[in-house]
């Protein structure tokens, strides 16, 4: 199989290839297998657990005294929004200058901050989000947002 055009069409599958018949040859001789006579004892091995390293929630304050507002108008104020939000400082984000997608890039990473922290994520209304960590307790009526009429402002896909 000299022909480059053959050798071709054989590495695309287009073709077969053609073995050229040859002798048989006799087999290798083949070494006798020895088996202990009985195995080892397994012994078990000293095992180190992984480290688990948990994320410790913030601890309770005895009250709060600061809540941040913050008015982003591009993604990159997200930096300010997670440093407070990591402090234990509840954030109050109004979308209402941003694009839409940028306030929807915007809400998923609060809302990955907020799980990762133990904390919360509420609409206050359509662009306006409350960020709560695990030691801030928000009270108001649970189903406000589904009969808010602007509340279709992130469903869309």
């Amino acid at each position: 199989m000299s022909n480059p055009l053959k050798k071709t069409m054989v590495y695309l599958g287009l073709a077969d290839e053609e073995f050229e018949h040859e002798a048989p040859q006799a087999p290798a001789p083949v070494a006798p297998i020895v088996h202990a006579a009985a195995p080892a004892p397994k012994t078990g091995a000293a095992v180190t657990p992984l480290r688990r390293h948990h994320v410790q929630p913030t601890p309770p304050q005895a009250e709060m005294n600061e809540i941040l507002t913050v008015h982003p108008r591009q993604y990159r104020d997200a930096q300010v929004i997670a440093e407070s939000f990591r402090e234990g400082v509840p954030v109050i984000i109004n979308l209402s200058q941003m694009s839409d997608g940028d306030a929807r890039r915007l809400i998923d990473f609060a809302s990955g901050l907020s799980q990762g922290l133990y904390g919360k994520i509420e609409r206050v209304t359509s662009k306006v989000f409350l960020l709560s960590p695990a030691h801030v307790v928000v009270s108001g009526e649970a189903g406000e947002a589904e009969g808010d009429v602007d509340a279709s402002f992130f469903t869309h896909a």
